[in-house]
């Protein structure tokens, strides 16, 4: 018989075993070294097309790091003021004396507020103030106090502006059910600022980004350097009055007029991101400026007779009616800003196109030198600046010889409402198409 010791397998098996760990670990070690490999093969590879080294928006944000705006913090507040003026629905039970009466108080204690922030906020940049806290503390207890009294009200004074827009929209015949499609929501609030980055070498807007509210001077001049340096773009970050999202952002007014003009241009975003020329927005900067410049003659007409129908008190006096058969002598001492504006565009615009970048931007700040000896306090003047302001075409002035404002207005004139304008306006979605639709018509604007 043969006898097995168990000593003698175990030997035997202990360095099989040995064996295969140690293969293992060479097959393991082996692999991760493949990995590697081809890792940093994909790295060399790839590298020009990562985020970190070539792309520009990845390298703006980096810039910007956490002071963008958070819309979905934003959006939570407005939802819960919509919902409380919803399930309260004061409004109902106030007739068109006390309605107006609400706007009208709640729109002065905002102002009261606003005047006491404007004494808090020079305290805090006087450099002779000692102690700002201490000094301002009774302006803050009163501004948190009627800070509280306005969020109670808002609700309310918003569901009655609503409304009233509601109404005179339903009579230029946007109305469905009842009332105005699509629906008339609006969020008055602290609005974000806005970086707008251009091109140099032609003036056209690339970057649109919402930043967080209340940005010092400083902080938005070091984010414009910054991002000219780091990207050699133009760059300038603005202030805006509306933002058309849903519900649509407005800024804190004290002025019914503004109020008005500036729910029914962000109402007329909503509407025209229902067709194609709104869907198409972002196609083009000549369909961005279509867009705002349509938005921007609907706040201004809808705006006005929600003022004459609702608060008759606040309707501009007409001007004055000359005698056509009195030749009139412009006075050469009044300032015309938009003319002199149109200029400085037209001007850049000559520059930029003869491929003088550095000559137009010195041009420029030549120019916004001039503008501010005459009163005009403009903090920069890029080409971001006139690819902002120049997209709101329907006045003469930062879109130069822009053909599309003189375009939709002589659209407008030759339309019979209102809503026969939108609808015309609707399909657009090129310069051709705006061009074939008022192929004929004549402008009454006089800087074209």
């Amino acid at each position: 018989m043969t006898i097995i010791t168990g000593k003698g397998n175990k030997g035997k098996d202990g360095k099989d075993y040995n064996k295969q760990q140690i293969t293992m670990k060479r097959k393991r070690l082996f692999t991760a070294i493949k990995i590697l490999v081809l890792v940093l093969v994909l790295i060399v590879l790839i590298a020009p097309e990562w985020p970190v080294f070539q792309d520009e928006r990845h390298k703006i944000n980096s810039i910007l790091g956490q002071r963008h705006f958070d819309f979905l913090v934003w959006e939570i507040g407005a939802l819960s003021t919509k919902a409380e003026a919803a399930l309260t629905g004061g409004q109902t039970f106030l007739d068109e004396k006390q309605r107006k009466d609400a706007v009208i108080d709640y729109l002065e204690l905002l102002g009261e507020v606003r005047r006491l922030e404007a004494i808090i906020n020079n305290v805090y940049t006087d450099p002779s103030a000692n102690d700002p806290v201490l000094e301002t503390a009774e302006q803050q207890r009163e501004v948190d106090e009627k800070r509280e009294i306005l969020a109670l009200k808002q609700p309310m004074v918003e569901a009655i502006v609503q409304e009233q827009i509601a109404a005179v929209l339903v009579d230029q015949g946007f109305g469905l059910l009842g009332t105005a499609w699509p629906p008339v929501e609006m969020h008055m609030t602290s609005l974000p600022y806005v970086l707008i980055v251009s091109p140099r070498d032609e003036i056209r807007q690339i970057y649109n980004i919402p930043l967080e509210h209340g940005l010092t001077v400083n902080s938005r001049e070091e984010i414009e350097e910054a991002v000219y340096d780091g990207t050699d773009r133009s760059a300038l970050v603005v202030s805006i009055g509306g933002l058309g999202i849903y519900p649509a952002m407005i800024v804190e007014t004290t002025n019914i007029n503004l109020l008005a003009d500036v729910v029914a241009h962000e109402w007329a975003h909503h509407w025209l991101t229902l067709h194609p020329v709104g869907l198409n927005y972002a196609a083009s900067p000549e369909l961005r400026t279509i867009n705002e410049t349509v938005a921007s003659i609907v706040g201004e007409e809808v705006g006005q007779l929600v003022i004459e129908r609702f608060y008759p008190e606040f309707v501009p006096p007409p001007p004055p009616v000359s005698d056509p058969t009195t030749e009139i002598e412009e006075d050469p001492d009044v300032f015309d800003f938009n003319g002199e504006m149109r200029i400085t565009r037209i001007g850049v615009d000559e520059l930029i196109a003869a491929g003088k970048v550095d000559e137009a931007e010195d041009y420029m700040e030549e120019r916004r030198q001039f503008l501010w000896d005459n009163g005009y306090r403009i903090r920069k003047l890029n080409q971001a600046f006139f690819a902002f302001y120049g997209a709101y075409a329907d006045t003469p002035g930062e879109q130069g010889d822009n053909p599309i404002g003189p375009a939709l207005l002589a659209l407008r004139d030759n339309s019979t409402t209102l809503r026969d304008f939108l609808d015309r306006v609707s399909p657009i979605t090129t310069l051709e198409d705006l061009q074939e639709a008022t192929a004929g018509l004549e402008t009454s604007t006089p800087w074209n």
